[in-house]
């Protein structure tokens, strides 16, 4: 096992299960919110606003599980009428661009995002977080994406069936 592998391990089940947590806090909170709305006919602005950020958060960093899981969603046509040489270097191609991606979208693009809004100080209007700490879930996944895709270009021997 690489030392690749052997940070990734640790990181794969703190994601898992931070995850899980999220999407319990989503079912309470919307949970919460059909009760106060119907129930109850007083709205909650907190826990819309709430589901609403714990939803971006479920959503980038379930697409870095499910990418980490080989569970998303792929094409394999192509790889399947190539040779085996080919299916390596179409594997290492595919993992290096989701790290261009990654890099480029997710670290760069989400990082200025994030600082923009830390020098503006902008705040959520329910909750009163800093929307920095929001968006701090993208330059995050980023990170978590090219950590994955180096450790998939070590491997290449191992097809993920999404090239």
């Amino acid at each position: 096992m690489t030392s690749l592998a052997a940070l990734c391990r640790p990181i794969d089940q703190y994601l898992s299960h931070f995850l899980s947590a999220l999407l319990a806090l989503l079912v309470l909170t919307v949970s919460w919110q059909v009760l106060t709305r119907y129930a109850l006919s007083v709205p909650s602005s907190v826990t819309e606003e709430l589901a609403r950020f714990l939803l971006i958060w479920i959503g980038l960093l379930g697409a870095v599980h499910a990418y980490r899981q080989k569970m998303h969603l792929g094409i394999d046509l192509l790889t399947q009428k190539t040779s085996a040489q080919a299916q390596q270097r179409l594997h290492i191609l595919v993992h290096a661009l989701c790290a261009v991606f990654a890099v480029s979208i997710f670290i760069i693009g989400g990082g200025n995002l994030m600082l923009l809004t830390w020098d503006l100080g902008q705040i959520s209007p329910s909750l009163g977080l800093p929307m920095a700490a929001i968006y701090a879930v993208l330059p995050l996944s980023g990170l978590l994406m090219c950590l994955y895709s180096a450790e998939a270009m070590l491997h290449p021997s191992t097809p993920t069936g999404a090239e």
